[in-house]
């Protein structure tokens, strides 16, 4: 069976459209596939919505990197430019 055609537009009222016939033939969808949709907004939302919300392994490394700066555990610029250019000549 062919899945209905949708009509993609990209004037502001046809765009409404096609997302509500979207939504129409999504909850026809299974478990699965709705959660795999669910997940794709969410990621696509944290990309355009502004505001970036942190995993638990970005915020532990987040975390890590402030107390090293507060236990005065830096290097200079001239010191970073060393390493690369050692590794990286």
């Amino acid at each position: 069976m062919d899945a209905p055609e949708l009509t993609i537009c990209y004037d502001d009222e046809m765009t409404k459209q096609a997302l509500a016939e979207l939504l129409e033939q999504v909850s026809t969808w299974s478990e699965q596939a709705q959660q795999e949709l669910v997940r794709s907004i969410i990621e696509i939302e944290s990309r355009h919505g502004g505001v970036h919300r942190l995993a638990d392994e970005e915020r532990e490394a987040v975390n890590l990197g402030l107390a090293d700066i507060q236990a005065g555990r830096i290097v200079s610029d001239e010191e970073v430019t060393a390493l690369f250019n050692r590794y990286f000549p």
